[in-house]
């Protein structure tokens, strides 16, 4: 994930030695050939009562001799990292919350629940572990929307408003999502309004590292706004549960400008690209003295983007306003990957990794939703 790139980026450019470490499956990742990257290794993917992911990692880490790790990871993985936690805690320091913190805060009902007891705002969430209670449930003048608790890559985008029409249209739908006892969704108010999203790095407590966007479309473009409300929220919220680690949130602001978190995920944002020229990253990670505390994007770092995106944009616009649209944000902003002083991880992630997973994909006569170069994969069904 181009995330991971960059914190590597940072952290060798603030005189580090970095290692490197991905699941199995993406061993062709274009950025173990950074020139950021000291060693690279692969892994096993973590699974559920099995040891060896955990293992894998504390060999490294005792390899190595690594004093800090600090994971970049998909939805599946933040969990498991918490459960090694405790093991890799022994030999180094490990930057990223416990077991309980990492459920409460993938647990959308749980942290909308958490917000309101700190008198932040918060959508209105009702837990759901059956359908019935969808067709149960006494809608008022809101709309609401359904959402997998755990991630879901592909009903994530389903936004379908709720009510429908009627009992038979509303039972129709539930039909088509996996909810359980053992799969639990909520039913969450919609609140229309500009969404945004941040990304902050916390220590006991304190915001080290914080930087918001508005939110784009699959979330490849990233231009810092400086906003002081959702910062607040943001610093009141970590403070309370004196966090350390890396979170980020999905933020709604109404037109009468109150903020909304809508989704909390507690690990990495890709939105850490906007920080691609700021030096003192690792200082803020690493909990080390800051002029300013928390650091933000500097003034003069560009927008970040990726190219084969933005160029796919171009190609298909349906209008020359739109084909200036995407030519904008090409010419005002920077690509997140490519960096001319270290430039194999452009050339490999685009030419290497993503054509490598497209042909397993085709030989093994498997689907997938669409190509994110940001996060270097195929979104897949079922994926991670």
């Amino acid at each position: 994930m181009t995330k991971a790139l960059q914190l590597a980026r940072s952290f060798y450019a603030a005189g580090h030695s970095v290692v490197l470490i991905e699941t199995q499956k993406y061993w062709l990742t274009g950025h173990r050939f950074s020139s950021s990257v000291d060693r690279f290794y692969t892994i096993p993917a973590p699974k559920p009562d099995s040891e060896a992911f955990t293992q894998a990692l504390l060999d490294i880490v005792q390899r190595e001799k690594i004093d800090v790790v600090v994971p970049v990871t998909s939805p599946v993985e933040s969990y498991y990292c918490s459960l090694a936690k405790p093991v890799l805690s022994k030999h180094c320091e490990v930057f990223h919350f416990d077991v309980g913190i990492t459920q409460l805060l993938d647990d959308k009902f749980e942290l909308s629940e958490k917000a309101r007891s700190l008198n932040l705002t918060a959508p209105k969430t009702v837990r759901i572990t059956d359908p019935q209670q969808v067709l149960d449930f006494e809608f008022d003048s809101s709309q609401y929307i359904l959402k997998s608790i755990a991630y879901d890559s592909v009903h994530r985008l389903d936004m379908t408003k709720y009510p429908l029409e009627s009992k038979e249209a509303m039972a129709a739908h539930l039909a088509t999502l996996p909810i359980s006892e053992e799969s639990p969704w909520i039913l969450q108010e919609f609140i229309t309004g500009q969404e945004y999203c941040t990304h902050s790095t916390v220590r006991n407590g304190e915001v080290r590292l914080h930087c918001c966007a508005k939110s784009s479309a699959f979330q490849v473009n990233y231009e810092q706004v400086e906003h002081p409300a959702i910062q607040a929220w943001v610093t009141t919220f970590v403070k309370a549960l004196n966090l350390s680690g890396q979170i980020s949130f999905d933020f709604i602001e109404r037109s009468t400008g109150e903020v909304y978190a809508i989704e909390c995920n507690p690990r990495m944002h890709s939105a850490i690209t906007m920080f691609y020229n700021h030096p003192d990253v690792a200082k803020a990670y690493l909990g080390e003295p800051l002029a300013v505390e928390p650091i933000q994007p500097l003034p003069n770092s560009k927008p970040t983007y990726w190219t084969y995106h933005e160029v796919w944009r171009l190609v298909t616009a349906r209008s020359w306003s739109k084909f200036q649209e995407r030519l904008s944000v090409i010419l005002r902003g920077k690509d997140a990957i490519l960096q001319v002083s270290d430039p194999i991880p452009f050339l490999m992630v685009h030419h290497w990794q993503i054509p490598l997973l497209l042909l397993n994909n085709l030989r093994k006569l498997k689907g997938w939703i669409r190509i994110d170069f940001n996060i270097g994969k195929l979104v897949e069904p079922g994926g991670d």
